[in-house]
Parts: structure tokens; sequence; C-alpha cells
């Protein structure tokens, strides 16, 4: 029986009937992105807070971001000795090697001993906040003066709907008595906010936009405190709708598409970027755009580059164009891929399920589909400074090809390719070949300084995983094959070569850290993490599999050190996360749950061993240290192991790292306010619960009585 798929995404709107601080809905395409508040634009940025991980200030959560939206403070004096400064020599089975390090330590809320370079290229690139579009207004009659901002006091009667079904978010309130109706969309296939105004009779309406500078800070992507340092002009010669900011090296330009518009310079009307702008749309670095009368209808579009290397891929939009796109765009996503209905379930944890699984679908659409790999904040807050972290680009966006929507990975896949140089120089320099794939990074796929990134090892298969899963999708498909194939190849180059052979085997050597970074700073003694050493041994093999596809001789060494590797270490019967003293800290990722449910089944685990580990995991881990994806994790574990029962406990295990906000977005902390890798993580791993793996049955074996999972269309994991 064919689901109504409108049906179970029309049960999970989003509704706010007051200001929900932490909880702010969005609108996006996976290449842009714009966070609201309860006005359907950005009124009121102080009542959705940001706090800086660092003490460094508080920024907001209301955002406009898009993954070309990046900019570098200049660096003077020592900031500018680059990455090589950061050069430490560590033994390894190869030989003395060159690594990306830190002098100095981190910690959740400090940043002690580090030199002027690490803090710069820690800090740079940093992604942008483009603008910040608030509600602009003002009585007709002038009595209200030429404009006034929005405050959280003066809004009575507020209802807030987002419509996941159609990408429109329709916001209703008093504003000082007189009620005002907007609606906001972003385009699917332009970096376009649509937004419509109506107000009711007597009030002029209209925008105030603000453009600040690019901040360097934990979270927070506006700096507003240097007016000086940028510049926001106002383009005459476009009829007066252009306006081009300029930020050191980076220049982006902002199209402002309608009729009946008046477009004008804010504050005191100049366009230099001097004097002082306080960030409320008050100073210079503002641009007020006026409709006619109590309604507007507008799109405001944004465009990398300047002058005629600004301009929009298209003719100019409507706001009517943005919202019917939006509309049309997500009807196709929504009719598209798989589907899971769990409306007849008795569970009574069915219905937040359930719409965990449509919210995720919709966060992930807008903030982990797009040319780059996500942020763990997407494009709403700047966490790590907007860079991303590749060992989460799995957690972030293995889902989309077991739904059945292969092509939203291959966005981000395909980046891969543009990095490829750096990966080869960076295995060269530690004397191998193949590609070492960096951790945290921004565009140009330049590590970052740090006592972890340059060490971890389990970012390094996913490329083969998630080609693999593409590959899945296509079955037969020989072009994606095809396509895909350098990525699998060069990462198996590698990876068959790194590891150390010694009398028990090939064994994963320092210096490493593994995917639970409890253990950074024995980096210099760690050996054989039970996550990685299956995964090593699972991609290799995957990898071999490949070539004999593409009809090359199958690699011996590849299969050799497969087959060698050592199986994980077990202390009291279960599995110890590493190999040598301490073994197994109880905080943060229990990482060797990955080793069976993330990994299918190898040689190197016993099932039996694996579900004593998992008891014991679930029986007293410290599950306050660990993090939002780490829940699918189990479930993944417990599901490939024929326990529906502990799958399911573990997905929704109640404490505060897993929960879900109203928005949907699994909050961490106040610093982690949104985390995407739970989102991803939590369909990855209903994926398994409900599609299986290959040869498994199915029907739904992740789950148990009183459950009834209907579902269409998902693709068998491996």
């Amino acid at each position: 029986m064919t689901l109504d798929r409108a049906a179970v995404v029309a049960r999970h709107r989003v509704v706010a009937d007051g200001i929900l601080g932490r909880s702010p809905p969005a609108v996006g395409n996976g290449e842009f992105a714009f966070t609201v508040d309860v006005t359907g634009l950005q009124s009121l940025p102080d009542h959705y807070p940001l706090p800086d991980r660092y003490g460094q200030g508080v920024g907001t959560l209301l955002a406009t971001m898009a993954q070309w939206g990046w900019h570098s403070i200049p660096p003077r004096g020592e900031e500018s000795r680059g990455l090589a400064s950061t050069m430490r020599r560590y033994d390894t089975a190869h030989g003395p090697a060159d690594f990306v390090d830190l002098g100095g330590t981190l910690s959740a809320t400090a940043q002690d001993g580090l030199t002027p370079a690490e803090e710069w290229l820690r800090a740079n690139p940093h992604r942008l906040d483009l603008a910040r579009i608030g509600l602009w207004t003002a009585d007709t009659a002038g009595t209200a003066g030429p404009g006034s901002t929005v405050r959280a006091a003066d809004l009575t009667g507020i209802h807030q709907e987002l419509d996941p079904a159609r990408g429109v978010i329709t916001s209703r309130f008093r504003l000082r008595g007189r009620r005002f109706t907007v609606r906001t969309a972003v385009h699917p296939g332009r970096d376009a906010v649509g937004v419509e105004i109506t107000a009711e009779e007597g009030a002029a309406v209209g925008l105030a936009l603000a453009f600040p500078y690019g901040s360097g800070a934990w979270g927070n992507a506006a700096d507003w405190s240097r007016p000086g340092a940028h510049r926001t002009r106002l383009c005459r010669e476009h009829g007066g709708r252009r306006i081009e900011h300029t930020l050191d090296g980076t220049r982006y330009t902002v199209h402002v598409h309608g009729p009946d518009l008046t477009v004008e310079n804010g504050g005191d009307g100049g366009d230099s970027g001097d004097g002082g702008d306080s960030g409320d749309g008050t100073g210079p670095h503002r641009v007020t755009v006026r409709g006619s009368g109590s309604r507007l209808v507008c799109a405001v579009e944004f465009t990398p580059g300047g002058g005629s290397g600004g301009t929009p891929d298209g003719p100019d939009l409507t706001g009517e164009e943005v919202l019917a796109a939006a509309a049309s765009g997500w009807a196709s996503f929504w009719s598209s891929g798989a589907a899971v209905d769990l409306s007849g379930s008795t569970d009574p944890r069915a219905a937040e399920l359930e719409r965990r699984i449509v919210l995720s679908q919709y966060l992930t659409r807008i903030h982990c589909a797009g040319s780059l790999p996500p942020a763990e904040t997407g494009l709403t807050a700047n966490s790590w400074r907007g860079k991303f972290h590749l060992e989460m680009h799995w957690w972030h966006a293995a889902h989309f090809p077991a739904w059945g929507r292969p092509e939203l990975l291959e966005r981000s896949l395909a980046w891969y390719d543009t990095i490829r140089p750096r990966a080869r120089a960076t295995a060269a320099r530690q004397g191998l070949p193949g590609v070492r794939w960096p951790k945290q990074t921004g565009p140009s796929g330049e590590e970052t300084p740090s006592d972890i990134g340059p060490f971890l090892l389990w970012q390094q298969p996913h490329p083969i995983h998630l080609a693999e899963l593409v590959r899945r999708a296509r079955p037969g498909d020989r072009e994606t094959l095809e396509r895909w194939a350098p990525l699998v190849l060069d990462t198996a180059a590698f990876m068959a070569a790194l590891p150390e052979r010694t009398p028990r085997g090939f064994e994963l050597a320092p210096p490493l850290v593994p995917a639970q970074e409890s253990y950074a700073a024995d980096r210099r003694r760690l050996r054989n993490p039970a996550f990685e050493l299956a995964y090593w041994a699972w991609a290799l093999g995957v990898a071999d599999d490949w070539r004999a596809r593409l009809g090359l001789r199958r690699c011996e060494r590849w299969r050799r050190v497969a087959d060698a590797l050592v199986p994980p270490r077990v202390r009291d019967g279960v599995y110890a996360a590493i190999d040598v003293p301490p073994y197994t800290l109880r905080t943060d990722h229990p990482s060797m749950l990955g080793a069976l449910g993330v990994v299918p089944m190898t040689p190197l685990v016993d099932p039996a061993v694996m579900e004593r580990t998992l008891e014991s995991v679930l029986a007293d881990w410290d599950w306050d240290s660990a993090w939002g994806w780490d829940f699918p994790m189990a479930a993944m574990t417990a599901t490939r192991l024929g326990r529906p029962d502990l799958a399911v406990r573990a997905l929704l295990l109640d404490v505060p790292k897993n929960r879900h906000l109203p928005n949907g977005h699994n909050r961490q902390d106040d610093s982690l306010p949104l985390y995407l890798p739970g989102n991803g993580g939590l369909l990855a791993a209903v994926a398994l619960m409900v599609g299986g793996w290959e040869g498994a049955a199915r029907t739904a074996p992740g789950f148990g009585p009183g459950w009834s999972v209907r579902h269409e269309g998902f693709v068998p994991l491996p």
C-alpha cells in the first residue's frame, strides 16, 4: 500500500505561540539558509542568543549563510607564520614524520598557550553571517518618524508555523496593536529569500538590512564592533537595488527584486563604512527596503563577487516566484526517496520518533545537502568557526543514499576532488602513498592546528563508505562506479600502507587519536582502537571489490592487510576502546560500538562479545558526556545484533544530549544549541532499523512489539 506521505509530513509542522529563544525555524536549500525569529525575519536577535564557547561574547542564532560565504581577517606579525610553523615531528611505523599540531591546550571553555599563528589558523577562514534582515515599519501618517525597529514588548498574538511540506514559514502577530502576516521561503536553486509582508491598514512596511564584519569567534559569525573594517555600498547604477559588501578579500552582492520598492541607505546615509554600528540596524552598514503602503513582496538574493562577477544566475526573481518555487521544490523532495509511517504503533514513543524523523529530513536537506561538507551547526551558527569536520561527514550525509536520495550526498562528496592534491601531499610528507584526508578544515582542505584532528583516523574510510552507499543506490550504474572510483582507490592506497606489520599481524600504530577523543594526550603511544580496526578491514575489502567491478586486478596487498589486522582487545568479556591502558574510559563516545553497526559484520568482531559490550555501555556509560550521534550509533549496533528492544531504547534515551527541540534540532549545550550529526545519525539508524541491510529481513529488523512500521523506498545498507 502506498504511504500517505503528505499526511505524515503534515503531522509535524513546527508551531510557536511565543518566542522560543533556543528553537528558531529556518528555510534553505542546502547551499543557503535563513534562520528567523517570530516575525519571520531577523528582527529580535538578542532574544535568540548564542553564547561563545570561549567567552568572547554573545551572538545570535538568527543568521543568513551560504556555502560560498567565507572570510579571513588579514594576519599581522606572527600570525602570518602559517601552517608550517605548527609542524611537529613524531616517530611513526614508517619513520619520522611531521604532523600539524598544537603547542597549547584546548578545553571546553579556554584556549591556553596557543601561538599567534595557531590562534589565527584556528579562527580563519570562518563562515560569514551575510546580513541581518529585520522588519521595518512606520506609521503611514509619519508619526513614527522615518521608520522604527521591532521590540519584543511590542508584539502580541504571536502564532508562527513552519510547514516543512512547502518550506514556508508563516508568522502572524500584532505589532503595536496592528495585525501583521509574514511569509518567508528560500528558492530551491538560488540563494534568495522570498518575503511577503501584509500589515493592517495604516502601517508602512519594509525590510531593514544590516551588514556585519566577519567574526573569528566560536559560534558567532557576525562582528558588529568594527564598522571601519568593511564597506557597504548601495549601487545607484543598478537602479538602487544592488548592494555590494566588501570585507578584506571577500566581496559579495545583494540584489533586491520586486515591484514598487524604495531602497536607500540607512543610518547617516553614508556608504563608506565609517562610524559606529551597534548591530541593531542603525549604523552606516544598513539599507532600508520599503514597499508601497502596508504590503511588501520581494526577493533578496545573495551572490558571491562584486561588479559583473556578482550577477545572479538567472532573471530577476519576484517574492511570489520564490515562495512558489520553494513549495514546488519541497513537494518534489517529499515525494521522492524513502518514507516511513509510524502512526499505527501502540508504543507511546512512536509519535515523537516520527516527529524527529520528519524534521531531521527537513533540517539535513537545508544544512547538509550542499556543495561542502557541513559544519556541526550547519548554516545557522559557527561551531568551530564554521569549519567542517570530515569525521562527521558520514553522520551528516550517509543517510541520503539509504533514503533513496544519493544525489544529495554527491554534492559534498565531489568536494574531495578539489582537495586531493593537498591530501596527497599530507600522505607523502608522512612517507605514505595515496591521500590522507584532513579532519577540521574549510573549503581549501587545509588542516587546522590541533592536538586531535591531524592524528584522527576514522575519517579516512568515510569516502569509501559514502561512495559505496551511492553505488548501492544505483546498482549496475557504470557511470557512478567510474565517477567515484578515483576517490575510493586513492583512499585505499593510503589505508593499506598505514598499518604497521608486527608479529601479531597488522596494527594501527601511533601517533593516533581514536574516535573517542578522550585519549588525545596519549597519541604518541595509542594502538588499535576497536572501531577503526573493523572499519579499516571492511573499507579495504570494499575498495578491492570496486577494483574488480572496474575490471582491474584485485590488490593482494589490500586483502592481506584487511585479513591480517589484529582483532580488537577484549577485557572482562567486552571490547575495550583501545589496545593499551587505560583501555576504556567511560566518557565521550562509546566508539567500540561502531565496530558492528556503522560497520557491517567483519571477521574481526565476535557478535556475542559485542552484545555484552552494548549491554555494558547502556548500563552505565556517562551519557552526559556523550554526543548526539552516539545514540543512533548504539541503535545501529543493537539492530545488527538482532536486539530491536535495545535499538529503540538507545535511539530514544531520555538524556539531555539526545533531546530534539520543537524545531527538530538536536541540542547539545549552550555553545552547541544545534547538532546536525545527531539528526543525520538518527536518519542513518532509522534506515538500518527500517530498511535493513544486504541479506537481512525486509521487515523493519530494528523494531519490536508495539511498533507498526509502514515504509517504502529504502536502499538496504551494506
